[in-house]
Parts: structure tokens; C-alpha cells; sequence
């Protein structure tokens, strides 16, 4: 008779009063009911033997009867503890507790001619309480105390033990709750639950840790490919869609593995490898599987740094802002994009898409948001008065309460008239909250300022979103544009966004024009805008009186190019001749 309490059901530990006793009947049970363990108490009653496979049916045979059968299954599926009272005979009755095990069924005798219901009842509700402290109640997985105490037995573990940690983060959450309310979000949990469950083997056992945070625990020899081959299986199975209430919703799975002892061999060292990991696969895009490598943390590390430095930048007035300028079709300069600059002390100006992202997240961007506009909306004062100067809204700024009345006290205090700003927003803002999205819009209209959609055609495009809000201009992509004089389908593409924007009564601006011939294409087909390298780099602010005394020479010389001076120190040569 095997002996190897390690397999017994993580519900109840070693040395537990159930078994503890030695008149204790205890057995474990694959999810084919096929016999694994047994205590010498059963063994003594059923005279059980080392031979051929026994099943639950031939120990326990009214197991295998509806509605008994059904509650087997129940425990299985849910992890939650079932209580059967059976009878063996008219002086030996007995209750059946039916617990949770990690691959499968634990059946415990509860003998009940010497006892009262009373105790019967204390003893079940005690197993139940004893489950609920160390099972997630909504998934049935066990949950972060189980994760600990398990990882905790486990390590330290030696080269041979082929320990696997995985960290597993649902992406695309959020939106859910957001959107469709929490108790969708509770009912994709749950079926998350259940496709991490079916694609593990025996030796995996998965956590719900919080939230829509899962682990995996893998005892396996060959590592780290049995780990990555069970992670690659995960993200194929969260690639399939969910159905919420008839509803369909994409949520993918972003996984971190870290292998024992190689990337730690203590417990809150594995979990950071993994966390680690686990960054990589979402920068890398999402929906993906990393395993740990010793540069992943480094790259973490500098993130670290900077995001520290993020927090004091506007305070210690590291910011600045370049503008870039706008033409039109008779080659008249129209007004400046203001755009985000850093420049960090020591590590030099840092580029807006290394830094806004973690400013979003940190909850930063609001008070940035407003420096910037603040700041683009004075040095607009300086200008021409037809000038208009756009400035970019980030979705976490333009969601924020009370944006609208900040944008309306903004041009007071500097005394910018509203037809002078224009707000460029990009399709991602249009996810969420729509509503809301709509009357903020209207309300930023009915104030005068123009209203720009940014990147049209990276994102999420949809014609609904140019039929319901009301913008004054769209934006090509650089994307369109870089090869747009090679490839037909970036033509056909350009030509078409430009048709339906005037159509719409919406004007049109082309991002990123690089060379003369674009820029003829362009203003041919009827682009209403242009702005990119060819025209101009992004100017400081000191220079823009330096760019536009430039321009109005040239009325007087034939559009012949200049030099100037750029942005850094650099030098720069101005083309397309016209008026200011």
C-alpha cells in the first residue's frame, strides 16, 4: 500500500485531524476515478492490494448512481467540497466528504454510529470553511494562500526538478468591466478559469492569485520547453473568443515564466523573474509567452528609473515643447502642432513614446496635459493672429472629469480666443464611454475650438465614429504616406479618406510628408494640409519668428530654400515657397 501523503488533496495538509487518526479512511482519485492512494484504515476495511486499476465505482458503487455521481462530477468542475451520507449496513453508517484534489478527487469516511448529527455536521462545516480559506470562491482555483504554501514546499528545488513558474495576465480586461459591467467580467473569469484548466496535465496546478492575475505551478524535466509549450497552449486557447450574454469579447493572455533554480530559487525571487517576464510579453505587444532572461531586467530597471524621474520632470521644468507647422494648399503656413519634449538630465531629450505611456499609467498625464496646453496656448499669443496651434490630447487626459470646463479656463486665463486651438485626439479615446466622449466633443464644438482626428486608419476606424462626432479635421497617418508614391493601395487608401472627409465637410491633413513629390501628390488629389520634414523639423519656440521672417522674404525672392536654425542647435533648410 503506498504511503505518499505528498499527493494528498492540498485542501487539507499534512497532520490534519481528518487524517491524523488511524481509523481515518482516506483515498485519492484521478479525474478518471481510477485509485491513486489510500490510507491503512480503508486498506484494512476493503481489502485492497497492489494489482489492477480500481475505480470509485467498485469501493464506493452507489458513487456511480444519479444523483451521487453528479456530485463527484461537481466537485471536480467547481472544486467545492460535497457531503454524502451512505449506508453499508443497519449498525455501520457513514458520511462521504468528496474534496478537491490537484489532479483529481480526495473521499474521506466520516463513521457515524457513535456520533451525532450534531458532530457530523460541525465536522462537514469545517471542511467547507477550511476550503473556503484556500480556494478563490469565484473560479474554484486555488487561490494566493494555496500559491504560497505550494511554491513555498517546492523550493529550494535542484537542477533535476524542472520547476516552472508562470505569471499569467488577461489583457483587454478592463474594457469589460468597464463596458459591459463586473458581473460579465466575474462570468469571464470564471470561463478564463476553466481554458487554463483544460490545457493542464498532471503535473500543473493552477492559482488565481487577484483580480484577472492566474499562475501556474509546473514540475516537469525538461525545462524550459515544457513550460513554453504549455504557455504557447494557453495563448491559443484565450485567442479564441468569450461569450458574454450572447455577447462576443476578445480577452488574450499575456504570460512571464520563470524556471527554478536557474532564475531564483526562493519564492519571491521566482515571482519577480516572472513579473519580469511577464512585462516583456505585454511591451512585446501583448498576447504572447516570454521566459525569463537575465537582460529583461535590465531594461525593467531603466524603465524604473525613468518613471522616478517622470514624477519630478514638470516640477524641476525638464518639459519643453517643439512646433511643427502646418500649410495649407496655396502654401500659406497655418498654424504649429505642439509637441511633448523631455529632456531628462542626464540620459538627454527622450522621445514622447518612451514616456507617455508610463505617465498614463501613472496617473500623470492630466497635470502634464494641462502644462502643455497652458504652454502652447501663450506661446500662440506671440503669433500671427490667423495662426492656430493644435495640441495633443492623450485618452487618459481627454477622459478625465471636468476637462472641458479646464480647456474653457485655460483660454481665459491666457487669453487665446477658442477658433485659435485646435485638439487632436486619436481613435483609441472613442473605445470607451461613448456617451460621454459625444458630449464632450459637442461641448468643446459649441465653444469654437477645432476638433482634429489623429493617426485616421491605424487603430480602430470606424465610419461611425465620422458620422456621430464632430471633427473638423482628419489626419492621415505618416503610414499612408511613406510609400504612398510606390504602392497603389496607400493611393487608393489617401485618395479615399480624402473623398469621404469632404464629403463629411471635414478637412484633411497629411502627417509625415517627407519629399517634394509627395507633396505635389498630395496637394493634386486635394489634401487640404500638409506638415512633415519636408516642410519643416519641429521648431523651439524661439525660432518660429526666425521660420516666418524666412517665409515672408521669400515672397520677394522667388521661393529660393534657406538655412536656419533647428531644433537642438541643428540647421535646417526650409522649402515650398509661398506666402506666410
Amino acid at each position: 500500500m503506498p504511503e505518499n501523503r505528498a499527493n494528498w488533496p492540498k485542501l487539507v495538509p499534512q497532520g490534519s485531524e481528518f487524517f491524523s487518526r488511524a481509523e481515518a479512511a482516506f483515498s485519492l482519485w484521478d479525474l478518471d476515478l481510477v485509485l491513486v492512494d489510500w490510507s491503512k484504515k480503508l486498506a484494512e476495511r476493503s481489502g485492497f492490494s497492489e494489482g489492477p486499476l480500481t475505480k470509485l465505482a467498485e469501493v464506493y458503487p452507489a458513487l456511480a448512481n444519479p444523483p451521487s455521481a453528479d456530485l463527484v462530477q461537481l466537485v471536480i468542475k467547481t472544486g467545492r467540497p460535497q457531503s454524502i451520507r451512505l449506508g453499508v449496513s443497519t449498525d455501520n453508517r457513514y458520511d462521504l466528504l468528496l474534496l478537491p484534489a490537484k489532479d483529481g478527487l480526495a473521499v474521506v469516511e466520516i463513521e457515524a454510529a457513535d456520533r451525532t448529527e450534531t458532530t457530523t455536521a460541525q465536522e462537514q462545516e469545517r471542511a467547507l470553511l477550511l476550503h473556503q480559506a484556500t480556494h478563490d470562491v469565484l473560479t474554484g482555483l486555488p487561490n494566493r494562500r494555496q500559491f504560497s504554501d505550494e511554491l513555498g514546499r517546492l523550493l529550494p528545488s535542484d537542477d533535476k526538478s524542472g520547476l516552472a513558474l508562470m505569471q499569467i495576465d488577461l489583457d483587454d480586461f478592463k474594457p469589460v468591466n468597464d463596458t459591459l459591467g463586473h458581473g460579465a467580467g466575474d462570468i469571464v473569469l470564471k470561463l478564463a478559469a476553466g481554458r487554463i484548466r483544460s490545457v493542464l496535465g498532471t503535473n500543473e496546478t493552477a492559482f488565481r492569485l487577484a483580480g484577472d492575475e492566474f499562475a501556474i505551478i509546473q514540475t516537469a524535466g525538461e525545462q524550459p520547453g515544457e513550460a513554453e509549450q504549455l504557455a504557447e497552449a494557453l495563448v491559443g486557447e484565450f485567442k479564441k473568443p468569450f461569450i458574454v450574454d450572447g455577447i462576443t469579447v476578445f480577452v488574450g493572455a499575456s504570460i512571464g515564466i520563470a524556471i527554478a533554480p536557474r532564475d531564483g530559487d526562493e519564492g519571491e525571487q521566482l515571482m519577480k523573474a516572472a513579473d519580469v517576464a511577464l512585462y516583456a510579453a505585454k511591451k512585446e505587444g501583448r498576447r504572447r509567452a516570454r521566459t525569463f532572461d537575465p537582460s529583461m531586467l535590465v531594461v525593467l530597471e531603466q524603465r524604473e528609473v525613468l518613471r522616478r524621474s517622470l514624477r519630478v520632470a514638470l516640477q524641476h521644468g525638464e518639459f519643453f515643447l517643439e512646433y511643427q507647422p502646418l500649410v495649407d494648399r496655396s502654401r500659406t503656413v497655418t498654424g504649429f502642432e505642439a509637441l511633448l519634449r523631455w529632456r531628462h538630465p542626464r540620459l538627454g531629450v527622450i522621445p514622447p513614446i518612451a514616456f507617455i505611456p508610463m505617465a498614463e499609467a501613472d496617473g500623470l498625464m492630466s497635470e502634464i496635459g494641462q502644462w502643455v496646453l497652458e504652454e502652447a496656448c501663450r506661446e500662440a499669443l506671440s503669433w500671427p493672429d490667423h495662426y492656430t496651434v493644435a495640441v495633443n490630447l492623450s485618452p487618459a487626459e481627454f477622459l478625465t472629469a471636468g476637462f472641458t470646463d479646464r480647456v474653457s479656463q485655460t483660454l481665459d486665463l491666457v487669453g487665446l480666443p477658442a477658433e485659435r486651438l485646435e485638439l487632436e485626439i486619436t481613435e483609441t479615446v472613442l473605445l470607451e464611454r461613448t456617451i460621454n466622449n459625444l458630449d464632450t466633443l459637442n461641448t468643446l464644438n459649441v465653444l469654437g475650438i477645432q476638433i482634429s482626428l489623429d493617426d485616421f486608419g491605424t487603430e480602430y476606424s470606424s465610419l461611425s465614429y465620422l458620422k456621430n462626432f464632430p471633427f473638423d479635421n482628419i489626419k492621415i497617418d505618416r503610414y499612408f504616406i511613406n510609400d504612398l508614391l510606390d504602392d497603389e493601395k496607400s493611393q487608393t487608401i489617401v485618395r479615399s479618406v480624402i473623398a469621404l472627409s469632404h464629403g463629411l465637410g471635414m478637412r484633411v491633413t497629411a502627417e509625415g510628408v517627407e519629399t517634394a513629390e509627395q507633396a505635389a501628390w498630395l496637394l493634386e488629389e486635394g489634401c487640404d494640409r500638409l506638415q512633415g520634414h519636408f516642410l519643416s523639423p519641429p521648431l523651439h519656440a524661439d525660432h518660429i519668428g526666425q521660420f516666418v521672417g524666412h517665409r515672408k522674404a521669400r515672397r520677394t525672392n522667388g521661393g529660393a530654400t534657406r538655412t536656419v536654425t533647428g531644433p537642438e542647435g541643428g540647421r535646417m533648410t526650409i522649402g515650398l515657397g509661398g506666402a506666410v
